[in-house]
């Protein structure tokens, strides 16, 4: 890196017309001579959701601690994970109670999703009252959130309302989401990947007619940015350059997939309604959908993240792996081998799609590592055994800098535990939260 008199500034955007595209850490970001203290990178949160709970005895590693070793104790639904071995903690035991019945009957999929991060059991109404509470993401997100362009990014892989009855007298806005600002207010998640690329990438100011013809005419946001990014790559080093040069062939990936799946004809699952600009199968979908988080980590657009692999509930069919049954129903397998082997296909099919974003997230540079080793990303389901609809032992892994573990807590920890814990890691200075009992770890 070529010392410069003035260092470049972390939020730095290449503008244009139409365009406004921040930039991953470069050299030229961290000030001369700066402590490791000052040119560390900031810890990045992400929940990733996977709906009607997992088959356990296809999850969890047969042996505990340092002695999980993969692939011999590599269960069939984490086997994608293998290449990930050193940055995985698999946590057993964890239970969410207010998910459970608690008085209110039926509605374990919709209390599954509304407590998996508020750990507070919902209000049941299918109208107005709706009441829940503060999800961790967003805990952290006002803590860290204004340090970038947006507090948290919320997506999901399945479009769902917020309104009406969606689970045995309980709203939607249950089911259909993860996280709430407030008891009272959920946030809706961002299905399109068009939209959520504009958001990150498209200049505030654009009007919506430019905008409709730039995508009209398949015009790359990366044109309107080509003098400036021309500009500021004669101020920087190679190390740099290159930098930029690999970010933004990636965004440009990025759009040209979508580009394409907007011009494609192919037809959904009919359960599924399908927004512009995505494509026809789950993991061109879901993997589209990873690469606009990364790219928003990567930037410091937002540092705090939600991903709904489909809603609580769903009934998407995946075809595509030859399974024309819809999702929901088949969980509730009663012990029939061939529904059970079909449940096992669709949850080591949503673990391929964390498998992807993992890899992405690790070839990604970071400061002084990755965007891996800078992040904590949480998968897992408000649900262990979808047929009988358990909340406790619930299927929960942490990916990250370190890991290669399998910790098994006592029966009945409060997953709890783990948020207080995730919060501490993210300099959220709180000391309980719902029925937390202490940390998971420091």
């Amino acid at each position: 890196m070529a010392l410069m008199n003035k260092h470049l500034s972390r939020r730095t955007i290449l503008r244009g017309l139409g365009a406004a595209i921040s930039l991953p850490l470069l050299d030229a970001m961290v000030p001369a001579f700066a402590s490791p203290s000052t040119a560390a990178a900031p810890l990045r949160l992400a929940f990733i959701y996977a709906p009607n709970g997992i088959l356990m005895d296809h999850w969890t590693p047969p042996t505990d601690g340092a002695d999980f070793d993969l692939p011999r104790d590599l269960p069939r639904i984490l086997a994608p994970l293998a290449p990930h071995r050193e940055n995985l903690l698999v946590l057993s035991g964890l239970t969410q109670n207010t998910g459970r019945a608690l008085g209110d009957a039926e509605g374990d999929h919709a209390r599954a999703s509304a407590t998996y991060l508020t750990g507070v059991h919902p209000k049941k109404t299918n109208g107005a009252g709706i009441c829940a509470g503060i999800s961790v993401d967003q805990m952290a997100a006002s803590h860290v959130g204004a340090s970038a362009r947006f507090p948290s990014i919320e997506l999901a892989c399945e479009d769902g309302r917020l309104v009406g009855n969606c689970d045995s007298g309980y709203s939607c806005a249950y089911s259909n989401t993860l996280s709430w600002r407030t008891p009272t207010s959920p946030l809706p998640s961002e299905v399109n990947p068009r939209a959520v690329f504009e958001r990150l990438f498209g200049a505030i100011d654009e009007n919506s007619r430019d905008r409709l013809k730039r995508q009209r005419d398949e015009t790359s946001i990366l044109d309107y940015v080509l003098d400036d990014t021309r500009r500021l790559g004669a101020q920087l080093g190679p190390s740099d350059r290159g930098k930029i040069d690999e970010y933004l062939t990636s965004v440009r990936e990025i759009e040209r997939r979508i580009q394409l799946a907007e011009n494609d004809g192919g037809q959904p699952a009919p359960s599924i309604e399908k927004p512009s600009g995505v494509p026809a199968d789950f993991a061109g979908y879901a993997q589209l959908m990873f690469d606009l988080m990364a790219a928003a980590f990567q930037t410091g657009a937002t540092r705090v993240s939600t991903f709904m692999l489909g809603r609580e509930g769903s009934t998407r069919a995946y075809r595509e792996i030859g399974i024309s049954d819809a999702h929901h129903p088949i969980t509730h397998h009663r012990g029939d081998p061939e529904l059970i082997e079909k449940v096992a296909r669709i949850n080591t099919y949503h673990v391929e799609q964390l498998a992807y974003f993992l890899a992405r997230l690790k070839s990604a540079p970071d400061g002084d590592g990755t965007l891996l080793d800078h992040s904590l990303i949480v998968y897992g389901s408000g649900l262990s055994d979808g047929n009988r609809h358990q909340h406790n032992n619930l299927p929960v892994l942490v990916a990250g800098k370190s890991g290669g573990q399998h910790i098994t807590y006592p029966d009945e920890t409060p997953m709890n535990n783990l948020h207080l814990s995730l919060l501490d890691q993210m300099g959220v200075p709180i000391d309980s939260l719902g029925d937390s009992s202490g940390k998971l770890f420091q």
